[in-house]
């Protein structure tokens, strides 16, 4: 008898993986047009995030056309596509989710440990991204330093790294590197005035505010991403 080992997919592979299912089989026509993404969340019982990663895994996967403002398309190879993602990586909403609890908690902690001279760092990397935001090719590198020193700075091996881990699944995973290809062409960059507001929290020696700047940035990180494309 030949058992194969059973494997927890991802939500959104999941949803990808139906969609798949279904286009394959002649249900959803090459050409034709998705259900918009609320319809679909709802159909699926899921998360907008959710659906907005399920649909990315698709076109990675040669399945379907992303086009900007007008919805998604299912394309005329869809048959002969490629499998879906293997990594297995978390999405990128997963991972915004999760660095929203983390860099929040971090950041409060960072306010009581912080030193002088790691304020001064992130005053300097502050500058850095703004100079990268006129960059046509930029790839926020300030950024991912800037959050990165905040979580060095709560001065706890254990949340740095973690933190640090966050990144790079963002900057390495398949679906990550897509997505966040695609924000950049659409001109969406890191908010400067929300980067100085976790600063000024930061120098003020505030942990209750510092924790709300983080938090407060990263949900209108995502809030803004699941609203663009």
């Amino acid at each position: 008898m030949e058992i194969q080992a059973v494997k927890s997919q991802r939500l959104y592979l999941q949803v990808a993986d139906q969609l798949m299912t279904l286009i394959r089989g002649g249900s959803i026509d090459a050409g034709q047009r998705l259900p918009a993404e609320r319809d679909l969340a709802n159909r699926f019982g899921v998360s907008r995030p959710t659906i907005r990663e399920a649909m990315i895994a698709l076109e990675i996967a040669g399945m379907v056309e992303i086009r900007s403002g007008s919805g998604v398309y299912v394309l005329d190879n869809s048959k002969q596509s490629a499998p879906l993602a293997a990594d297995q990586s978390p999405g990128p909403f997963e991972i915004l989710e999760a660095r929203r609890l983390f860099e929040g908690e971090a950041c409060a902690l960072a306010a009581e440990r912080i030193t002088n001279e790691q304020i001064e760092e992130l005053r300097d990397l502050l500058q850095e991204m703004d100079q990268e935001n006129q960059q046509q090719d930029a790839h926020e590198q300030a950024d991912e330093q800037f959050h990165c020193l905040i979580a060095e700075a709560a001065g706890n091996s254990a949340i740095s790294a973690t933190v640090a881990w966050l990144w790079r699944l963002r900057n390495e995973s398949q679906i990550s590197q897509r997505f966040h290809q695609r924000v950049r062409d659409e001109g969406i960059k890191p908010i400067i005035e929300d980067h100085r507001r976790i600063v000024q929290a930061l120098e003020e020696r505030d942990p209750a505010g510092s924790r709300r700047a983080m938090a407060a940035h990263l949900q209108r990180v995502i809030d803004h991403l699941l609203e663009s494309q």
